[in-house]
């Protein structure tokens, strides 16, 4: 038998070492050499319905590879889409069956990236955007359980740099995968690595892709609050911070008077509750601000995601401490402008426009009223709780329920607002600060916990519905026509 070289003995230690700290450098299962790009095929839990209208000549059109969007702030340039529901729903495109999870799908050119649970696999699911047919699918095992049954899939979406797909688990397993192949190139297991507590209800803030890097919200005991990785080997670039835990608000970029910033909203599970604001600068993680801001509840989370203003950030929470807007100095640092308890944003993200900010303020179902507040005051200007009557049909009857919006998401969109309702009903409405003003509604299906934020890309809206429907329909992707005439 051959005695393998030194390289081989020192490559083999290496690559011993790094199982043994949850890290995996390459694909080990798959051949690096010539890759095949699958080609898209129908699977079982696939039902096509009908091909979509084909995009206004003009339109404006946008991949969503990020959280919150292209632009990080649940505010898309899409343009020509569907005005009005004429009384009926949008056209079904396609829908897919799936297993358990809350995260939104990505979707980089014609791929989509389905992120989800199946029995005991963690599973990523590339599928062609315009039919469901899939391209490839990729999976690792799980044990987790939510201590609190919400759900024992993933939390948070796919994000893409346009040729690799990365995914971050519930279990803090962070993987990075080929876009066209599906193939491994790499794998970290935060967990075992930094002690990560899988906190309430496991990992779910969504990493931040930012100029080559990684960013993730870790919280590991004792730090690093945040941490940096390469996109392209996985390998550490920086820490930061060593008094929060994880949170559920993703990692948020913007260029300030400072520079370009990374604002992390931290703080999950600790006795005493601690959290609040960092804002780091992405080229070595030097942080600029710690803004204390957290419910003092032990069972409280920051979960909304900040909200950056030119130089000003809003942050808030449910649990007690509110919603406050800080100044961004020329140093990073930050002042408090105001701070209250009128906009208190659970885990969806508050919209701004034209110097206000909307949102549904509380944890909800019930008492969860849509709220405009004045950004540079912090003044309410109103508050409106829709009364959404719905027709439910069950054992032959037909009763009617007022199913308000909830814990709805808000998406602003070629020239006004997508919400979409808890129980999943879609409607436009008119961000003014003069009062509620709804243009359309429609109700898509009967479900609860339709939480995720839906992904528009090319006029095509995907929405996950997370629990199963009254009428029997299963989890599912939904795919439907949003292109206008």
């Amino acid at each position: 038998m051959r005695r393998p070289s030194l390289q081989e003995q020192i490559a083999s230690h290496l690559c011993a070492l790094c199982f043994s700290i949850g890290f995996v450098p390459f694909a080990f299962s798959q051949s690096p050499d010539n890759p095949v790009t699958p080609e898209a095929a129908t699977q079982p839990e696939l039902t096509f319905h009908a091909p979509p209208k084909p995009l206004h000549p003009e339109a404006v059109t946008e991949d969503w590879s990020d959280f919150l969007g292209p632009t990080h702030n649940a505010i898309s340039h899409e343009t020509h889409l569907l005005k009005s529901f004429d009384e009926g729903r949008p056209n079904l495109v396609w829908e897919v069956a799936k297993g358990e999870g809350y995260a939104a799908p990505a979707v980089i050119g014609n791929r989509l990236i389905l992120f989800h649970r199946v029995g005991n696999e963690t599973r990523v699911e590339c599928l062609q955007a315009d039919t469901g047919k899939r391209y490839w699918k990729y999976g690792y095992p799980t044990s987790y359980r939510d201590r609190y049954g919400f759900g024992n899939g993933p939390r948070c979406q796919p994000i893409s740099d346009g040729e690799r797909v990365f995914v971050y688990g519930v279990e803090a397993k962070l993987t990075c995968l080929d876009l066209e192949t599906g193939q491994l190139v790499w794998q970290r297991d935060l967990k075992a690595e930094f002690g990560h507590t899988l906190d309430f209800f496991g990992a779910g803030a969504t990493p931040l892709l930012e100029n080559g890097q990684i960013i993730v919200n870790v919280g590991a005991p004792g730090g690093p609050c945040v941490a940096s990785f390469d996109a392209q080997t996985g390998a550490l670039e920086w820490t930061a911070g060593d008094q929060w835990g994880p949170s559920y608000a993703s990692p948020i970029p913007a260029d300030t008077q400072a520079g370009r910033r990374v604002f992390v909203f931290a703080g999950g599970e600790s006795r005493p509750a601690t959290g609040g604001l960092l804002v780091i600068d992405p080229e070595d993680g030097r942080i600029d601000c710690r803004f204390p801001w957290r419910g003092v509840r032990y069972e409280s989370v920051n979960a909304s995601s900040p909200v950056i203003v030119d130089n000003h950030v809003y942050i808030s929470e449910c649990y007690g401490a509110g919603g406050a807007l800080l100044n961004i100095e020329s140093d990073g640092s930050c002042s408090l402008a105001w701070k209250n308890e009128i906009l208190n944003t659970h885990f969806m993200t508050a919209i701004h426009k034209d110097g206000y900010l909307y949102g549904v303020d509380g944890h909800g179902p019930q008492n969860a009223p849509i709220v405009c507040i004045e950004l540079a005051t912090g003044k309410e200007l109103w508050r409106h709780e829709p009364e959404w009557i719905t027709p439910v049909e069950s054992d032959g009857r037909t009763q009617e329920y007022n199913l308000a919006p909830a814990l709805a998401s808000f998406l602003l969109v070629d020239g006004r607002c997508l919400v979409l309702g808890q129980y999943g009903h879609l409607a436009w409405i008119d961000l003014n600060p003069n009062g509620y003003k709804e243009l359309d509604r429609t109700h898509l299906f009967l479900a609860r916990q339709t939480w995720a934020l839906p992904t528009l890309s090319k006029g095509l809206l995907y929405i996950v519905q997370n629990d199963p429907g009254v009428d029997g329909t299963p989890t599912r992707l939904l795919c439907y026509d949003l292109r206008g005439s």
